[in-house]
């Protein structure tokens, strides 16, 4: 697109910007995403043109708010933007960001909080969400798969799922078809997307959002743990536990990169600590008189 004499970000620009993505094939969550941070930069602008460094300001802001990963998600739909309008004196670099060797405790999911989440929803009277729930963590679907997993599907035993310009085959448990399929059948559903709203519609990632922290009192799992992607990070730390397979894993997920499936095989600090004691390299005493003194 030709440089725009006066830079300024407006929102018949970001819907161009947008519009533009959709030819691009970018997926809808990631458009979404974008025209968030676009419309959050554009009220802090309140019509002041772009400029390099107001850029700068606002990176320092989101710096100073946001996790290091969700800063560069803002400056990567900025510099879009940038690029798209040609504006690329105004491009910032990205935020380095050193390689964690464990995962946060507090985030992650156990297999024994994943049973409690499936129960408490059965408890509930829940049968939806209870199948939703073991379907991604049986499969390692991202939510946004979740219509793929249709009649047919269960039929074959394996789903054809596209996401981000790519398509792969999920495989699907032969106790999980049973059991999709005894649901699809006491629900009338013949075919399509097994897991719909009232209304025949897919069911909305928004929806499960919102049912799954609502477990947290009854299944006693932290809020901060429950969300449907978790469950997914799940499926891939059990399978790597039990294969050992890399490279099989990233094609499970759907990676296109390698070192996307690292993060999500990370072990918890805990396991990390464990571990470290385990090496016995601390030394407490020697002939009977502490180190530290």
């Amino acid at each position: 697109m030709r440089k725009i004499g006066k830079q300024l970000i407006t929102i018949q620009l970001i819907d161009n910007y947008c519009a533009w993505l959709v030819g691009c094939e970018k997926s809808e969550k990631t458009i979404q995403k974008y025209r968030y941070h676009l419309i959050q930069f554009m009220k802090y602008l309140d019509w002041r043109p772009v400029t390099k460094e107001r850029v700068l300001i606002w990176k320092k802001y989101l710096r100073g708010h946001y996790a290091p990963i969700s800063v560069n998600g803002a400056l990567t739909a900025l510099n879009g933007l940038f690029q798209f309008c040609n504006w690329k004196d105004c491009m910032v670099r990205f935020l380095k960001i050193g390689k964690a060797s464990f995962c946060q405790e507090s985030r992650e999911l156990s297999k024994e909080e994943y049973v409690r989440l499936v129960e408490a929803a059965a408890q509930k009277g829940n049968e939806r969400l209870a199948l939703v729930i073991q379907t991604i963590c049986a499969s390692g679907i991202r939510i946004s798969e979740l219509a793929y997993i249709s009649v047919e599907a269960v039929q074959r035993g394996r789903a054809e799922v596209e996401c981000k310009g790519r398509v792969r085959t999920v495989l699907l448990t032969k106790n999980l078809c049973i059991i999709l399929q005894q649901y699809a059948m006491r629900k009338g559903i013949t075919e399509g997307a097994i897991f719909r709203t009232r209304n025949g519609k897919a069911l909305d990632r928004s929806n499960i959002w919102r049912e799954m922290k609502a477990l947290g009192a009854a299944a006693c799992v932290e809020r901060d743990k429950i969300f449907p992607h978790n469950l997914r990070h799940l499926f891939a730390r059990t399978y790597y536990e039990a294969e050992k397979d890399l490279s099989k894993l990233a094609d499970i997920l759907g990676h296109q990169d390698i070192n996307t499936t690292r993060i999500y095989t990370m072990e918890s600090g805990n396991r990390h600590r464990q571990q470290l004691e385990k090496l016995g390299l601390l030394v407490t005493s020697y002939n009977r008189l502490s180190l530290l003194l």
